[in-house]
């Protein structure tokens, strides 16, 4: 629900307002409200309003790590996995939104995987539902230049090219970052 814009940034969860909208007892709200908590789309039982220094923060981070990742994706990435990383680029271009928003997940999720580090998996899934908004809000804001992007990180991979690879991962990030701000400044 917060994830899909149901219930706004900022708003208060009440346990009892969600279980009884739900039909579900108190019991299975509480315990999803913890994990929203550790993944840090809740706090103090509201839903979170990223302040443009958190939003930088967790930028900084992707851009580590997903251009890290990126780079090991020129190395590492095998062919078949290069088709589905162009896949997601043709369905970036023709999908509808919901379609497009699977793509770019998928897109990112691919070049991670194959970093081949689980530590960095681990911190980049653990990052995933703020990631998520912030993916939403560009898909659906329709970013100029999203998939113009993701087709030549795309380029760079196959080329085997991970410097070229890395700087465009950085450089899209940047753009995603830059145009998130724009939106809630």
């Amino acid at each position: 629900m917060i994830l899909q814009g149901e219930i706004p940034r900022g708003s208060k969860i009440v346990e009892e307002k969600l279980a009884s909208e739900l039909g579900v007892s108190r019991t299975p709200i509480r315990e999803s409200i913890r994990k929203l908590e550790q993944e840090g789309l809740i706090a103090n039982k509201m839903v979170i309003n990223p302040s443009e220094k958190d939003l930088r923060n967790t930028f900084q981070v992707r851009m580590l790590l997903e251009g890290s990742a990126a780079r090991s994706a020129a190395t590492y990435l095998p062919e078949s996995e290069l088709q589905s990383l162009l896949e997601c680029v043709r369905i970036g271009r023709t999908g509808a939104v919901e379609d497009i928003m699977k793509a770019n997940e998928k897109f990112h999720e691919i070049i991670v995987q194959a970093s081949n580090n689980p530590f960095m998996i681990d911190i980049i899934d653990r990052m995933q539902s703020i990631i998520y908004l912030f993916r939403r809000t560009v898909v659906y804001y329709n970013r100029p230049f999203l998939i113009d992007e993701h087709e030549n990180i795309y380029e760079a991979i196959k080329a085997r090219d991970g410097d070229q690879a890395e700087a465009l991962m950085k450089q899209h990030l940047q753009a995603d970052l830059d145009f998130c701000l724009h939106l809630i400044c």
